[in-house]
């Protein structure tokens, strides 16, 4: 990846919407070769998808929880069932493996507290898990998709 690569990402990051005759404006380059360059990123896997970011709360989503796992059993079997299982589970937004006293961590969204009542129970009657602790954020203060390509970019 080069500076106009860079370039290029930062400004698909802000809005993947924009048209090839703008960004290529915008990099200095016609827009074969822009149009080129994306192609190359997207096969190579930089940018993975494009998508539309909605606002949870206007869709009815307004409680994020974290949830941090502990587990007893390390194999790769348990591993298995628990990524598939909980990879299943809509309101699951992501799941990192975890180094440190959690073993994973979760971001649930969900409508409210019964919902993720709800959630919490089909988590525990489907995998045994050593222990489960909900973190439930009360505001979100920053929240961005964008990855900080250059130094001293503000993200």
């Amino acid at each position: 990846m080069d500076a106009t690569d860079t370039k290029i990402l930062t400004l698909l990051q802000e809005n993947a919407n924009i048209s090839i005759a703008e960004l290529a404006q915008r990099v200095n380059l016609s827009q074969t070769p822009c149009w080129k360059r994306i192609q190359r990123l997207e096969a190579t896997g930089v940018i993975q998808k494009r998508v539309a970011i909605l606002d949870p709360e206007k869709i009815g989503l307004g409680l994020t929880v974290f949830v941090s796992i502990e587990i007893s059993d390390h194999s790769g079997q348990w591993l298995e069932r628990f990524a598939d299982f909980v990879s299943s589970l809509p309101e699951v937004m992501e799941i990192y493996r975890m180094a440190g006293d959690v073993d994973y961590m979760l971001r649930v969204v969900v409508p409210d507290m019964a919902a993720y009542d709800s959630f919490y129970k089909r988590l525990i009657d489907e995998i045994p898990l050593k222990n489960v602790t909900s973190r439930f954020a009360m505001q979100r203060v920053k929240s961005t998709t964008a990855y900080a390509l250059t130094p001293g970019d503000k993200r």
